[in-house]
Formats: structure tokens, C-alpha cells, sequence
């Protein structure tokens, strides 16, 4: 299978602010009709690299393309093909909600007006508002229908539902799926793990100014310890005399919780098998649990 084309493609990105290297070597791909997560803790490089895409910050080093072009020298023409949304939007303080979309559409060369007026009536905003009057979460929505009612060709979304309650947020997840379905590219950073978890065909987390980890959640999942909880109707006297049992804990009911290696979920029911457990889950480590191992670790070091 012909792997899918590269809309970013970065190769030992290095950016520096004086002494100070914000982004060390950053290594990142995201293909055609992909929806990447861009993942890492403040201060990581993750606005940094962004900003470097959006030929906002030139590079110190390395190679980065974006849609064919050299996102600092080709910066006019590559924005009529991409959407931004950032995690904290200004407005005009005096065009309407309505007025800011349609002239955000028009620096792309238009918009889709059946999909304007779906995504004003789905996200419930009030289009006839000066941007003076919206609440953070109105000005992340008109920002947000302006990008999904372009025809770009990549959306880059930065924190895009900062401000947003729940049900939006689901409105959200449902107008990127259908983003995807139709062939975009998104590149989404969220500090809402869920979202990304729902969303991402991959992730790449960001640690220290270089991607740490990139891969699909299966293949993040498969390197990452598995939790297990059983109630057992007779516990062993030392629960640590279970090898394959990691951090192990049993309360006072036999009820027993524990991390296992991927590859060794079958010993560890073999192993609690004749302490006769019941109320048995295995759950895969959450997109949560990958970026806090990753955060712990650059907090232990």
C-alpha cells in the first residue's frame, strides 16, 4: 500500500529564543486525511512547533514542509489552504460574530454558506453579537465555524475548545469526524485527552522540545502496562508473592488491583485463577495515562 502523502513533514526542527532551545531536533509527519494528536505539557514546544507551521517563527535548524511549501517563504499562499484555531481567540470588538466568520472565509477564498449556517445553528452562537460581547467560549465558536465552513485543506487546532461546555465539545467531536470523512487533514492539540482519544488516527507527544513518542493508541498501549481488578474470595496471604503483578493492591474486601505487562495478562489469570476471582476487568492504559507517564517522567528528571 502506497503510504498516504505528507501534508507536515518535519525533520530535526531546532528553534531557539537566546540561550534557550525551545524545540531540540522535533521530528513530526502528518498525513493526507489524518487526524494527528499533538500532545505534550506547557513549555514542551508544542505552541512553538505550531507557530513555526504557521510561518509565524522561522527556524533555526532542521527541515520543516508544509502542504508542498516552505511554511516561512510560502506563508500568503499556504494560509488560503489552512484553517488555525487557537486556544485563546481575539475578535474585532466591533464586527458581529456573523461579520468575523465571513471575513475569515474570505481571506481563504470563501466559504461554504449551507455549512456556515449549519455550524452557527449546531454550535448554538448567536451570529448577530459584537466581539465585544462574547463570553471565551463564543469567541472559541466563531472561530471554529469559520474554519470548518472553509474548504481547507488542513485545520490546525490548538487547545480548539478551550471555553467550551461538554455539549459543545461533543458538537465538536462530531464536525471533526466529518472533517475527516470528507478527506482534511487535522492537527489537534488538546489539553482534553478524551477529545484526542476519540479523534487521533495517531499521537505524538512532545517532551523537552523532541517527540518522545508517535503512534497509533494500539501500538502506544501495547508498550504501556495493562490494569487489572478482581475481587478475590481468597486472597493470598502476600499479594507481592505474584510476580507478574505490578504495584499491587488489596484492600480489606479481597479486592484486588493491579498493573501487568501486555504480554502478560495470561500468567496473571493463570496466577489468581485458584484464589477464585470474580468482578474480573482488564482495562488498556487511556490516552490520559500514556501522557502522564510521559509527564512524570520529565517532572522526575
Amino acid at each position: 500500500m502506497t503510504p498516504p502523502e505528507k501534508v507536515i513533514a518535519i525533520e530535526g526542527l531546532v528553534k531557539r529564543f537566546g540561550s534557550f532551545t525551545a524545540l531540540d531536533g522535533v521530528d513530526l509527519d502528518v498525513g493526507r486525511g489524518e487526524v494527528h494528536g499533538f500532545l505534550g505539557p506547557n513549555g514542551s514546544g508544542k505552541s512553538t512547533t505550531i507557530r513555526v507551521l504557521l510561518g509565524l517563527l522561522r527556524a533555526d535548524g532542521g527541515h520543516v514542509e508544509l502542504l508542498g511549501g516552505d511554511p516561512w517563504r510560502d506563508v500568503i499562499a499556504l494560509h488560503r489552504r489552512l484553517a488555525y484555531v487557537p486556544g485563546d481567540v481575539s475578535l474585532w470588538p466591533g464586527l458581529s460574530g456573523g461579520q468575523a466568520i465571513d471575513l475569515l472565509g474570505n481571506l481563504r477564498g470563501g466559504l461554504d454558506r449551507a455549512r456556515r449556517d449549519r455550524l452557527i445553528e449546531r454550535f448554538e452562537l448567536d451570529p448577530t453579537k459584537r466581539g465585544r460581547q462574547y463570553s471565551k467560549g463564543n469567541r472559541q465558536k466563531v472561530a471554529i465555524v469559520a474554519a470548518l465552513s472553509s474548504d481547507a485543506e488542513l485545520l490546525i487546532l490548538d487547545e480548539p475548545t478551550s471555553g467550551l461546555d461538554p455539549l459543545m465539545e461533543a458538537v465538536f467531536q462530531d464536525e471533526i469526524a466529518a472533517v475527516k470523512d470528507e478527506g482534511r487533514t487535522v492537527l489537534l492539540s488538546s489539553h482534553i485527552l478524551t477529545e484526542v482519544e476519540a479523534l487521533a488516527d495517531r499521537v505524538s507527544i512532545i517532551r523537552q522540545g523532541r517527540i518522545s513518542q508517535t503512534g497509533t493508541l494500539a501500538e502506544l498501549r501495547a508498550q504501556t502496562r495493562v490494569t487489572v481488578s478482581a475481587r478475590l474470595a481468597h486472597p493470598p496471604t502476600d499479594i507481592a508473592s505474584i510476580p507478574v503483578l505490578h504495584d499491587p493492591h488489596l484492600d480489606a474486601h479481597g479486592r484486588l488491583t493491579a498493573t501487568v505487562e501486555p504480554d502478560q495478562v495470561n500468567a496473571a489469570m493463570a496466577a489468581l485463577v485458584p484464589h477464585e476471582m470474580s468482578q474480573l476487568t482488564v482495562s488498556p492504559a487511556s490516552l490520559e495515562d500514556l501522557f502522564l507517564r510521559h509527564y512524570d517522567d520529565e517532572r522526575a528528571s
